[in-house]
């Protein structure tokens, strides 16, 4: 009786020692299908292991031709299994999302990824194919070329609602705030910055107190040299132009044409040195046109444009408002794409509607005359590069026709 006792006040005073025992539960022997295990028992204690292979024809769940797993707490980890020897285990590619079913797929299986954010497939390849036990051309996520590493570290500032990453998509915004008793340029605490182009805009200038004239960074005088034209460069556009925004009124020549007349000056505000500062956009009157470019967000600081689709921006896409009444320098919108015209000989061999246009960077299946053959054409650098035509299913089967 005392000892019975005596084990209800220990549980009741360490209850660790309960969970201790339920913790420790052994595991029973895995029914495992099609293979064999070593060392063979009827039960196995907590963490124990074992080690098992597959009979001809198949294979383990897992990489390897053996395998092996543990018991914990009375579940084994991973679950001993042997597969048919043609099905392939769920491949790992990094940065690429894809829907994993259980852990392998059978013979023929075709998965279609993903890649995360600020990453794109190399090569446009998103498919890979369970092939006799092995993918076929896995498909790879590289890096974004116009996405940013992690934002520029500043002093006396830190990054607001947003996780830290390593790696951000193009046109992505972060917003810096000063620590307590430190202010950007009119006396905000908060600055946000813009991944353009594979670049961060500069971050803000936190100053003790509420000076003014440090300069702000996210001026939009980002890769443009100080040149002032707003130029759509060379090329055909796929789009019917219109007009940057539903303003109107802006200038529609090259350079940055403030409301009174005049030059727009490029330089960054700065009291102390006889520039001008930064003031509420409404100062400026019309909003400024950009040639294959709209504004996309407007508030009372400044404006930001985006491009149109086929064209890429050049310069920062922020203009701001000087006290002087002028626009800081505007973004320029290049042509980026290629056509394809049915009427070229090049295109003697493809199946065209009409003329067709392809985005720099990006490729494009288009039909050869030859029935059930493509040809995967790209854009690079402004000219179209093409593979020859190959029957769909080399394209199923490797991926890619040389």
């Amino acid at each position: 009786m005392c000892v019975r006792y005596l084990g209800f006040v220990l549980l009741a005073c360490f209850p660790g020692l309960l969970h201790a025992q339920v913790a420790t539960q052994p595991c029973s022997a895995p029914r495992l299908n099609g293979g064999y295990l070593v060392p063979e028992k009827d039960t196995y204690n907590h963490e124990a292991k074992l080690t098992y292979a597959c009979d001809n024809g198949r294979k383990p769940a897992v990489e390897g031709w053996w395998a092996t797993s543990a018991c914990q707490n009375g579940t084994w980890s991973p679950q001993p299994q042997c597969i048919d020897e043609k099905a392939c285990i769920a491949p790992d590619i990094p940065n690429a999302q894809y829907t994993e079913k259980s852990g392998w797929y059978n013979d023929e299986y075709k998965i279609r990824i993903k890649c995360n954010e600020a990453y794109d497939p190399k090569g446009h390849n998103v498919t890979t194919t369970c092939i006799n036990g092995k993918w076929s051309s896995v498909p790879v996520c590289e890096k974004d070329i116009n996405g940013c590493g992690e934002p520029p570290q500043i002093p006396h500032a830190v990054i607001i609602h947003q996780g830290y990453q390593d790696v951000f998509a193009a046109d992505a915004t972060v917003q810096y705030e000063c620590e307590d008793g430190y202010t950007v340029e009119g006396g905000d605490t908060k600055k946000s910055a813009y991944c353009i182009a594979g670049n961060w805009s500069q971050g803000p200038v936190c100053n003790k107190g509420t000076e003014r004239g440090a300069g702000l960074a996210g001026s939009a005088e980002v890769g443009t040299g100080g040149r002032e034209t707003t130029s759509a460069g060379s090329g055909t556009n796929p789009e019917a132009s219109r007009p940057a925004n539903g303003h109107g009124g802006g200038s529609t020549g090259s350079g940055t044409q403030p409301a009174g007349g005049g030059t727009s000056t490029t330089s960054g505000s700065n009291e102390r040195d006889g520039r001008p500062l930064y003031t509420k956009v409404e100062h400026c009157g019309a909003y400024p046109n950009v040639p294959n470019g709209d504004v996309v967000q407007q508030n009372d600081e400044f404006l930001k444009y985006q491009c149109n689709s086929f064209y890429k921006q050049v310069g920062s896409d922020i203009v701001k408002c000087y006290n002087n009444g002028r626009w800081s320098q505007l973004p320029i919108c290049q042509t980026a794409f290629c056509s394809l015209d049915p009427a070229d000989p090049v295109w003697r061999n493809f199946i065209l509607s009409g003329v067709e246009y392809i985005k720099e960077g990006e490729g494009k299946y288009i039909s050869c005359t030859l029935r059930s053959y493509f040809s995967l054409v790209k854009c690079i650098n402004g000219e179209t590069v093409y593979t020859r035509c190959c029957h769909s299913d080399d394209w199923y089967y490797n991926g890619r026709c040389l």
